[in-house]
């Protein structure tokens, strides 16, 4: 069959969105790449995000304008969307990671160039944030599960998680405390990337159980599941009896266990708000279709 070219998928708001998305991730991976200045796993993870953004966002344009995305087996606007979300997730990180660590004091070799790959990665997170406003299911819209907030925070959970896997790999084996906590990390986080391959896939009418239902009951059991990994992970690190209170002098930025241990806390805290607002959100799903 031909092939029928679909600019309108180009010329609209949500296509010059991508267009800006991929000439920032361009910009930012190019110049990091021109003077080599992404070493270590913080460099590689940035550089990793703003390849991916740019493949991804690439290969998007072209399905869409050549209308080949159709074909696909896929719920095509929630893959975009979630996408979005990721990506957004991504390059605020990259934002945030690639100055702390490769504009610190001592680290100043070709400054001017991180500095303007920093200022496009903050303007990719930007572009996808605002990708993600306009694609996202609004008020009363009917979509897909994944445009939605509660599908968003999802995204959101699944992103966290996967930091937090980062930052405590090498630690979590120390005491049966912080396994506990990479255990409720692990099984929550398969959980919620499930939920997101089976939207995705549209294989979520093919469940033996109320989908809605579900999902308030796994909310509630990740809510309690956090609320003692919240709880256990401090103490297991920071307890005199267990790790150390307070920071090791010698410690280096990038490259230091407790620093990691202190983020863990941090990210266990906001993935726990994160999964109580979705458990309010899959509770006013259920009373809305009971009503």
């Amino acid at each position: 069959m031909p092939v029928r070219l679909d600019f309108k998928s180009l010329t609209g708001a949500v296509g010059i969105v991508r267009f800006f998305e991929i000439f920032l991730s361009c910009t930012a991976f190019s110049l990091v790449a021109h003077v080599g200045q992404y070493s270590g796993s913080y460099g590689g993870w940035c550089m990793f995000t703003w390849c991916l953004s740019f493949a991804v966002s690439v290969l998007i344009i072209v399905l869409e304008l050549t209308a080949l995305y159709s074909r696909i087996p896929i719920s095509w606007d929630d893959f975009t969307t979630s996408f979005a979300m990721l990506a957004t997730l991504m390059n605020l990180t990259a934002s945030i990671i690639y100055p702390t660590i490769f504009l610190a004091p001592g680290n100043q070799a070709h400054s001017d160039f991180k500095i303007a790959a920093t200022a496009m990665s903050c303007l990719c997170f930007v572009a996808y944030a605002v990708e993600v406003g306009l694609t996202r299911a609004k008020p009363g819209e009917v979509s897909g599960f994944l445009k939605t907030v509660p599908g968003l925070l999802k995204v959101l959970e699944a992103f966290i998680a996967c930091i937090i896997f980062i930052t405590v790999d090498g630690s979590y084996q120390a005491n049966s405390g912080r396994q506990w906590c990479m255990a409720v990390y692990c099984i929550c986080f398969i959980v919620t990337f499930l939920i997101i391959i089976l939207t995705i896939a549209k294989l979520l009418a093919l469940l033996p159980f109320p989908f809605e239902r579900f999902l308030a009951v796994y909310n509630i059991l990740a809510v309690l599941m956090y609320i003692t990994a919240a709880i256990v992970w401090p103490i297991f690190c920071f307890n005199a009896r267990y790790g150390k209170p307070t920071r090791p002098s010698q410690c280096e930025r990038g490259n230091c266990l407790w620093d990691n241990q202190v983020i863990a806390s941090v990210l266990t805290f906001a993935n726990l708000a994160v999964y109580i607002v979705d458990l309010i959100y899959s509770a006013r799903l259920i009373f809305i279709a009971q009503a």
